[in-house]
């Protein structure tokens, strides 16, 4: 089912060379739910068939990655609070809930952020919040940066390796995912021992 798509991301891609990765990569980070492992597996493909450069591959990934969740940082941050506030209350949000998000990513931020970046279906949207706390713009693209890094690396290696094999890929891939989430969740149980032990 998915061997259409991939055939055709691949050659997408091929022909638009980085700047297709960039492109595609700045959609599955926005507004366009792009699933990434449609993208950066078949880069890591191309890697692998001698058609790309692995580094230039990753880094396109990465800056693709990284302009997306920018542009719905500053979307937030434009829009956010003033939408929410007006048309929240239809959705039983209240004032008091933004600004209870709001706090959070003021103190957890970077935590969020980079975790989120790790997690499918989060991934997109984690820029939102953060763009509504105005989180510091720094710490905001270093956490993003550092989460697309990861997953976007994995997913060219697994490209690599094992591109030509959809199965493999499929499994792979969800042992993948539920060992980062493991991990995550190692992460973020530390992380709030941590906090309560310095309160």
């Amino acid at each position: 089912m998915l061997e259409p798509i991939v055939n055709y991301v691949v050659e997408t891609v091929g022909s638009l060379g980085y700047l297709g990765i960039f492109i595609m990569m700045f959609l599955e980070s926005s507004f366009f739910p792009f699933p990434s492992e449609v993208v950066m597996i078949p880069a890591g493909y191309l890697v692998y068939k001698g058609e790309m450069n692995i580094f230039i591959a990753i880094f396109s990934g990465i800056a693709g990655s990284l302009a997306g969740a920018l542009f719905n940082y500053f979307l937030a941050v434009k829009y956010g609070r003033a939408f929410l506030i007006r048309y929240g209350k239809y959705f039983f949000i209240s004032e008091q809930t933004i600004q209870k998000v709001e706090d959070f990513f003021k103190e957890h931020g970077h935590i969020s952020t980079f975790s989120g970046r790790l997690i499918p279906a989060i991934r997109q949207y984690i820029s939102f919040p953060a763009g509504l706390a105005k989180m510091n713009l720094l710490t905001f693209s270093f956490y993003t940066t550092l989460g697309a890094g990861i997953w976007v690396i994995i997913l060219v290696y697994l490209g690599y390796f094992i591109g030509g094999n959809e199965a493999l890929i499929k499994e792979y891939l969800h042992y993948i995912i539920v060992s980062i989430l493991v991990l995550l969740a190692i992460l973020i149980y530390f992380y709030i021992k941590k906090r309560k032990c310095k309160q």
